[in-house]
Formats: C-alpha cells, sequence, structure tokens
C-alpha cells in the first residue's frame, strides 16, 4: 500500500494564507491546477488544455517555492514576460496569499527565523544580510519553510498516530515501511488489505485539521512498481 497526501504543500499554503480563492478551490473538488489555468487564461473549464494546466501547475508550486519569473519562464517552457505576467495575474486573484507571503518575509527579517504550524523554527541569519543574493535565499526560505515544515510535521504525526492504532489492534501482517515526501508505503498481507487501506487513509487524513479538506490517495500492488489506485 501506496498513501500519499494529495497536493498537500498547496493545501498547506492555504491554510497557512487564508486565500479564499485557494480554500474555495480545494473545498470545490476540482482539480487545483485546471482551477488555477482557468483563472490565469480566464476560459472556461472545457476550455483548459494539457498544456495550460501544465504551465498552471509550475505557477501553483513555484509560487510557494519563492519562485521568480526568470525560474517559472525556465521550467514552465515560456519566455520571461508570459512568466511575469502569469504571477501577476496568480497574485492578482490570489491577494491572500501574496499578502502573506510578503508579510512572512518581513515578519522573518524582523524575528529572525519562521515556524511551521505546530511551532517548529528555522532560523535564518541571512535575511537581513546585506548581501542581495544571500538575502534573496534566506527569503526564499523563509516562504518556503513553513509550508514544507508543516508538511513534514504532519506526516510525522500521522506516522505516530498509525503506529499506535496497528499496535492497538494487534495488527499482524502490517508493516509500515517508509516514509518518501508525503507518502507512506506500507507491506500487507493480503487478507487484510482492505481494512489497512481503509484504516491508513482515515489516520493520514484525520492527523490534523486544516481550512481545506485533506485528501490521501491510497495505491495498491504486489510492489510499488505496479500499483493500481485503490477505490475504496
Amino acid at each position: 500500500i501506496a498513501a500519499d497526501y494529495s497536493q498537500f504543500e498547496l493545501r498547506i499554503a492555504a491554510h497557512l494564507s487564508g486565500d479564499k480563492k485557494m480554500i474555495e478551490n480545494f473545498k470545490s473538488g476540482d482539480d487545483i491546477h485546471s482551477r488555477t489555468a482557468e483563472e490565469i487564461w480566464n476560459v472556461s473549464k472545457n476550455e483548459v488544455t494539457s498544456e495550460m494546466r501544465r504551465v498552471a501547475k509550475a505557477i501553483n508550486f513555484g509560487i510557494i517555492y519563492g519562485m521568480g519569473p526568470r525560474k517559472l519562464a525556465s521550467g514552465a517552457g515560456v519566455s520571461m514576460a508570459e512568466a511575469g505576467e502569469f504571477i501577476d495575474r496568480f497574485f492578482t486573484i490570489h491577494d491572500g496569499l501574496r499578502q502573506y507571503l510578503d508579510n512572512t518575509k518581513v515578519l522573518a527579517a524582523a524575528q529572525g527565523y519562521v515556524e511551521t504550524i505546530f511551532g517548529r523554527r528555522r532560523y535564518l541569519p541571512e535575511i537581513t544580510s546585506g548581501v542581495p543574493m544571500l538575502r534573496a535565499e534566506a527569503e526564499r526560505q523563509a516562504i518556503n519553510t513553513p509550508i514544507q515544515g508543516s508538511q513534514a510535521d504532519v506526516i510525522k504525526i500521522a506516522m505516530i498516530k498509525l503506529d499506535k492504532i496497528l499496535a492497538e489492534e494487534s495488527a499482524g501482517g502490517i508493516d509500515m515501511l517508509l516514509q518518501v515526501h508525503d507518502v507512506l508505503v506500507f507491506e500487507v498481507v493480503d487478507s487484510k488489505l482492505e481494512k489497512a487501506a481503509a484504516t491508513i487513509r482515515d489516520a493520514m487524513e484525520n492527523s490534523v485539521k486544516l481550512s481545506v479538506p485533506t485528501v490521501v490517495e491510497v495505491d495498491i500492488g504486489k510492489n510499488w512498481g505496479e500499483m493500481r489506485q485503490w477505490k475504496g
């Protein structure tokens, strides 16, 4: 069993920023990258092409990594001018996220650190550096750390919760093997597959409560290279 937190960094960004449009998009249950493409190109859902979605995905993740027009242009395969326009349009629509990111950099400079949702700190001494390159890198870390750090916290909370649940249920034949970013991988005997998949998904989705739904996608297979989606 491989259980994967779906688009978790973006969900945490929506929670931390309180951006109304992002929260609305996630609560609708629609594909977040397609929704971003609709917003940026001002087209209907049916008019979104795979290329539009690909660029929108690069924008969504690029923004929370502190990516500027140059890097976005390279990653999305668009011109610098287009990348700049896309970022401007994105932040016009998602003003709550823009304000959060700006305020995070200001706060990091004032206090010298940023925190995850659970209060784990990362100190950023270079945030007030007189060297522009060092300061810019610290600002990117200030933006990204609360999001990726909170993501790391949540999956560890889920692992602890699952370890306790499996021990209490005397769940022999269900072994948590490893964590890979947003994914937890388990080895399960066939007779316990359905129950284990349901237990794992429920525990991961309910480890913490955010202002947007937490969604876990579960795949099953004989090995990690041969998986199919578990419908449950």
